[in-house]
């Protein structure tokens, strides 16, 4: 079946808008498809998209300058408003020769923690005015939001310098007590390393960096936070001492040393999150905190990374929570099930231990 595409994206975002959803899939044999409450919902009232009305429907996203990156690099990652209700992060992307877009929700207003439901211990980190903070955990679980959620902190109660370096930016934010400058990498720079290298000369009190993708841009922000900056960062890792070994093991082994040794010195915590389904609908994370202190800094420094998840579990009266400990709350408070913590447990079996 054709399909006229004319008013079909502007409908489809406010339908993704109104049912709360987090993502749009659009591809080539299906119906638009949204992803609610962590499920794909195909949208059977649309007509299965054909090669030409898929087409249609996503150059609707893309102006002349964007066609032609998309025609030289085969994809492509932008942020499109819409109606100053939301904005959405794009990709857009060819598979089997054929265009296929995914479209992130990243809503207008800017929640804080206890909105998001995270644990109140995290307030520390918008504290903090010097250090390196990690934000981690897989693709599609809330990093960015919680990252926006502790620097708007910032901005609404300190007089600071905050620059961020996204791709896409995302959330936007609006002047407070802080003075923000949010860079597009693509738009207002060319990478995230060249505008990392850039804000030494630009007076930041606090920097943000989208996504830290190569060792010169891990080895600035380090240094970035030696030098008496606050950087907040994310990974794609799955826990704290993965993030650590990850870290370390994207330089070379005569440099590894060193790095443990800045990292030990720079690092404030890191933070692993997951959106968990709730029981009565939604999404809820469990979080993992680890906090810098003498005996985190001594393992790094030692390359004893695998004894990390002992400092964590034994300790929480330092506001350490290690993912099995928050995913067993969640159980006993009877936020989630059991099954679906098991499914997300790093360590299955201990979990099973702990909700017994």
């Amino acid at each position: 079946m054709a399909q006229s595409s004319v008013s079909s994206v502007q409908d489809l975002l406010l339908l993704a808008i109104q049912e709360q959803a987090s993502d749009i899939h659009l591809s080539l044999g299906h119906p638009p498809v949204l992803r609610i409450a962590g499920s794909l919902v195909p949208l059977v009232k649309y007509p299965v998209f054909e090669r030409e009305s898929l087409q249609e429907t996503i150059f609707q996203l893309l102006d002349e300058p964007k066609k032609e990156r998309l025609a030289k690099d085969l994809g492509i990652d932008f942020s499109y408003e819409f109606n100053e209700e939301a904005r959405f992060r794009v990709n857009v992307f060819f598979q089997r020769g054929v265009l296929s877009a995914v479209l992130r929700l990243i809503p207008a207003k800017i929640r804080n923690l206890e909105e998001l439901s995270l644990p109140p211990i995290l307030h520390e980190f918008a504290k903090a005015t010097q250090g390196f903070v990690l934000i981690t955990g897989p693709s599609g679980h809330g990093k960015s939001t919680t990252l926006a959620a502790i620097i708007d902190e910032i901005n609404r109660t300190r007089g600071t310098h905050i620059i961020t370096i996204e791709d896409p930016i995302e959330y936007v934010f609006q002047d407070d007590k802080a003075l923000v400058d949010q860079r597009e990498v693509n738009q207002d720079t060319h990478s995230f390393a060249s505008a990392l290298r850039a804000t030494f000369r630009q007076d930041p009190d606090v920097i943000m960096v989208g996504e830290m993708r190569d060792p010169e841009t891990i080895s600035t922000a380090i240094t970035a936070a030696e030098t008496g900056h606050l950087v907040f960062a994310t990974l794609h890792t799955n826990s704290a001492a993965q993030t650590i070994h990850r870290i370390v093991d994207s330089f070379p082994a005569d440099q590894q040393s060193q790095v443990r040794a800045q990292l030990s010195g720079s690092l404030l915590g890191v933070v692993s999150q997951r959106l968990i389904p709730r029981l009565q609908g939604g999404l809820v994370p469990a979080v993992e905190i680890m906090f810098n202190n003498a005996a985190v800094a001594n393992l790094i420094r030692e390359n004893k990374i695998h004894e990390l998840p002992l400092v964590i579990e034994t300790s929480a009266e330092r506001g350490m929570m290690s993912l099995n400990r928050a995913l067993s709350n969640l159980v006993k408070t009877r936020e989630i099930s059991l099954e679906h913590a098991l499914s997300f447990s790093l360590n299955p079996s201990e979990l099973r231990a702990l909700t017994r």
